[in-house]
């Protein structure tokens, strides 16, 4: 486990330092409960310098975690070195059990509590653009899916960019724009279905050139292509037919 951010301390002793704890995912949680957490406690790399018996917050989180969950605890030891850190003793029985149902729930699949993420690339050397796609996306998976899903988005700026996280982590459907500098949309995508073997990575491809780049990207192993300017309205319907979303949210 390790802090991604955390608030000021405040100066009066007794008030607890908040920390922000972010996991990859559910899977690195649960691993983190069988080897810390169920102890009663956990372990913290953070550079930070904390004091003995300080107070301190915790606020659990992993993508899909509908509800993050904060626990109260005290730190009981601190070390520095390579791997500097905390260890952090959860005193209240009431958050070892609220601890414990999460954990219960996550192992269940419990949709009420965790959500389906789905990985999205967005190739796009327009940063706009990009924030844009990821932004509507993350409104949109509220609005059409309620708490059952979750976008979760990468982003690459160009073409050589999109490939090293294409070659390094797992996408459940790819964006990509046509004109990006260094590699091209349509050199990324041949890349991706020869070189990567992503045969069946879903691929939306979108540009503003009209019928040739449409032709180009279908050739290259687009599943689909989306005509600049673009609707986000688009990209979720286009998304819709490629991967299994689920139903829609009641409205």
């Amino acid at each position: 486990m390790s802090e991604r951010d955390g608030l000021d301390q405040r100066r009066h002793v007794r008030a607890p330092v908040r920390l922000l704890v972010d996991y990859d995912d559910a899977d690195d949680f649960l691993k983190d409960y069988t080897e810390n957490l169920s102890t009663g406690g956990t372990f913290i790399l953070t550079n930070r310098t904390f004091e003995r018996d300080t107070n301190i917050q915790l606020v659990l989180s992993f993508p899909g975690l509908v509800q993050p969950l904060a626990l109260e605890g005290v730190v009981r030891w601190a070390r520095g070195g390579a791997h500097p850190g905390i260890g952090v003793e959860f005193v209240s029985v009431d958050d070892r059990a609220r601890l414990d149902a999460l954990v219960t729930a996550v192992q269940a699949g419990d949709v009420r509590t965790v959500a389906r993420v789905v990985r999205v690339l967005v190739a796009e050397d327009n940063p706009h653009v990009a924030e844009l796609i990821c932004t509507g996306l993350g409104a949109s998976a509220k609005r059409f899916f309620g708490d059952t899903l979750q976008f979760q988005c990468a982003t690459a700026p160009t073409g050589a960019n999109a490939l090293e996280l294409l070659r390094t982590m797992t996408f459940d459907v790819a964006i990509i724009d046509l004109y990006m500098p260094l590699v091209d949309g349509t050199q990324v995508i041949g890349h991706a279905r020869e070189e990567l073997g992503l045969v069946d990575l879903p691929i939306i491809a979108t540009s503003a050139g009209g019928e040739l780049e449409r032709k180009s990207a279908l050739t290259a192993g687009a599943n689909e292509f989306l005509e600049k300017p673009m609707r986000l309205r688009s990209v979720i319907e286009s998304m819709r037919r490629l991967v299994p979303l689920g139903s829609r949210a009641a409205s």
